[in-house]
């Protein structure tokens, strides 16, 4: 793992048939190290649960992957139950959950594939990219405005830059201040058409 990237740390409650908890820690959310805790456990692991989070698809096809029945629970429902424990901590919560699988009172939620989740991620950058170049134009927009210049709301976002840069360019003022910016906007609105065909490869809006 890269030095930079710092794994959350996450309670895990192992629990046997009678609802008695055999092993209680703390340690970091990676598959590898659950994994090497589990298999060192003395007995075998029917099934592994844990509350649906922003963790929930890397544990899920990781742990799933090295041969555990993987669960991942409906988060309001635990959330829900939980809320009655007076002490709530992560220990506590660990524990709770493993008797709520231990007896199968939880609702399992589907988890979407790899892929699944990489088409989301692509249209959520693509968003992202869309509405930092239509932010970066309203901020030019909004400062050209003090100088005395508006821009028509049809202008699109392709013919922007060709509109706006003359007249930036031409006074000393606006070039020192605005440039960057206007040089920001159009960097990011260069990676947009290739991300909106790789998100959008039939032509449907």
């Amino acid at each position: 793992m890269p030095d930079w990237m710092y794994p959350s740390d996450h309670a895990l409650c192992i629990v046997d048939a009678r609802g008695g908890v055999a092993v209680e820690r703390e340690m970091a959310c990676e598959v590898d190290e659950i994994v090497q805790c589990l298999e060192s456990f003395a007995h075998p692991i029917s099934r592994i649960g844990f509350e649906a989070g922003t963790m929930s698809q890397h544990l899920f096809y990781g742990l799933k992957n090295n041969g555990f029945d993987v669960v991942c629970m409906e988060a309001r429902q635990v959330s829900a139950a939980l809320s009655a424990m007076q002490n709530r901590t992560d220990k506590n919560d660990a524990r709770g959950i493993a008797h709520f699988l231990r007896t199968g009172w939880f609702s399992p939620v589907h988890m979407k594939s790899r892929e699944a989740h990489g088409t989301r991620a692509q249209l959520s950058c693509r968003k992202a990219l869309l509405y930092r170049t239509i932010d970066l134009a309203k901020e030019v927009r909004g400062l050209l405005k003090i100088f005395g210049l508006r821009l028509s709301q049809m202008v699109q976002h392709g013919s922007f830059d060709d509109l706006v840069r003359p007249f930036i360019e031409a006074d000393g003022v606006l070039a020192h201040a605005m440039l960057p910016l206007l040089d920001g906007r159009l960097e990011i609105f260069r990676q947009f058409p290739d991300l909106d065909r790789r998100s959008n490869p039939g032509g449907c809006v």
